[in-house]
């Protein structure tokens, strides 16, 4: 795909569709990625990883411990250097939509 040529309210809407769900930072980074204006791009998974954690009102560390993840890789998660697994992303899907979700995972372990 050609940066100069994008549609960016195409390529949110498809990436929106793919996720099942709106992500609000996306038309944005998408824009600054266009743009050139910005060195690094925010993945949509990057932002469903903060955005998580942010709605359940819990650092990395104590929402690393929630999730059962190393704190290590969320940070990872959630700099872009990997892609949370399906499972972890289907959990995080979750919490971002019902972030009381997360408190009852400590009463699981």
């Amino acid at each position: 795909m050609n940066m100069h040529t994008m549609d960016i309210d195409a390529v949110a809407k498809a990436i929106e569709a793919d996720m099942g769900e709106e992500l609000p930072d996306l038309r944005q980074a998408l824009k600054e990625a266009k743009e050139k204006t910005v060195g690094r791009v925010t993945s949509p998974h990057q932002m469903l990883v903060r955005r998580a954690r942010e709605e359940a009102g819990l650092s990395q560390a104590a929402f690393a411990k929630r999730i059962d993840t190393p704190v290590a890789t969320l940070r990872d998660w959630e700099q872009g250097r990997f892609t949370p697994p399906g499972s972890a992303l289907c959990l995080l899907r979750l919490i971002a939509k019902h972030p009381e979700l997360a408190q009852e995972l400590s009463a699981l372990s």
